[in-house]
């Protein structure tokens, strides 16, 4: 079921690797969460590295003082569980802690990313000094079997002008984390939060970003976790079908967008996704991979 596959010879900034994938599609009930601080960023032993954090944040902050570091799930691994049933069907577990958007600019978007990383093949090890924010994204599926694009703003500070699909981040603060907290009565029902808003997360995310309302969701599928190669970001890939057709969610989309974040709604087919994957950042060019595989194993079923 999982994977760890790089992507085919690619410029730096669209290559990608799979860190998890699901093709059959998991539903909210077979993804939990493990949420602790062991799965937090490790601070790195050179003081240099490590002050070279503030320096940066305080830099872009001279740049741009409307900056503002939210708390985010950070993404530390994952484990997969197979269940005694003659199909096998299995279940995941995210692997989550907490870091911001200070860190993130500091460690992933810095120059000095590499620095960063430790020698090794376990992924969870290599990048245990950096921010790696778990990012979120849905490959759309409208009613006439398109898919939805958005075209990143040249105002954005990451992947400007790029492809995308919609999506963002799962939000600590919409239930209720700021910090990591000792005297939790109850744990479960924290963990079951948290699980709950890796799914509500990308809802709220669609619909912002596109004007189609919750409604005409479906309840989203989880089909992996990609990286881009470059800065070792991490996003998350949910499956999404749409009961409204495309030219429909393009007249939503024009109502609701603000400009900022993207500036065009694209609704492709599966042979035109793959053309314009090679406009995508390479997180997202994992999520095509993802959808993909997603495609081929509902055809062999």
């Amino acid at each position: 079921m999982a994977t760890d596959t790089p992507a085919a010879v690619a410029a730096p900034a669209t290559a990608y690797k799979l860190l998890l994938s699901c093709p059959v599609g998991l539903p909210r009930s077979r993804i939990s969460v493990k949420f602790d601080p062991s799965f937090d960023r490790i601070p790195h032993p050179d003081s240099s590295l490590q002050e070279s954090i503030d320096e940066i944040w305080n830099q872009r902050l001279q740049e741009n003082p409307s900056l503002y570091s939210g708390t985010k799930f950070r993404y530390g691994g994952h484990s997969s569980h197979h269940s005694d049933e003659p199909n096998q069907e299995y279940s995941v577990s995210l692997h989550l802690g907490l870091t911001d958007y200070r860190t993130f600019v500091g460690t992933n978007l810095s120059p000095l990313w590499e620095k960063f990383l430790v020698p090794s093949e376990d992924d969870s090890v290599c990048c245990q000094h950096m921010s790696n924010p778990l990012g979120n994204a849905a490959i759309v599926e409208t009613s006439d079997e398109k898919i939805i694009v958005l075209q990143r703003s040249n105002n954005v500070g990451e992947s400007p002008g790029c492809y995308v699909f919609p999506g963002g981040h799962s939000e600590p603060e919409e239930v209720g984390i700021l910090a990591h907290q000792n005297d939790v009565e109850d744990v479960g029902r924290l963990i079951e939060r948290v699980s709950d808003e890796m799914f509500d997360g990308i809802i709220r995310e669609v619909v912002e970003e596109t004007g189609v309302p919750a409604s005409s969701l479906t309840e989203p599928i989880f089909i992996g976790v990609s990286c881009r190669e470059m800065n070792v970001r991490p996003a998350a890939f949910f499956f999404i079908r749409c009961n409204v057709d495309s030219s429909t969610v393009t007249e939503l989309y024009s109502r609701a967008q603000d400009g900022y974040e993207s500036t065009k709604l694209y609704a492709v087919s599966a042979e035109e996704l793959r053309e314009m994957s090679q406009r995508m950042p390479g997180c997202h060019q994992g999520g095509v991979a993802l959808y993909e595989l997603m495609r081929n194993a509902a055809k062999n079923a």
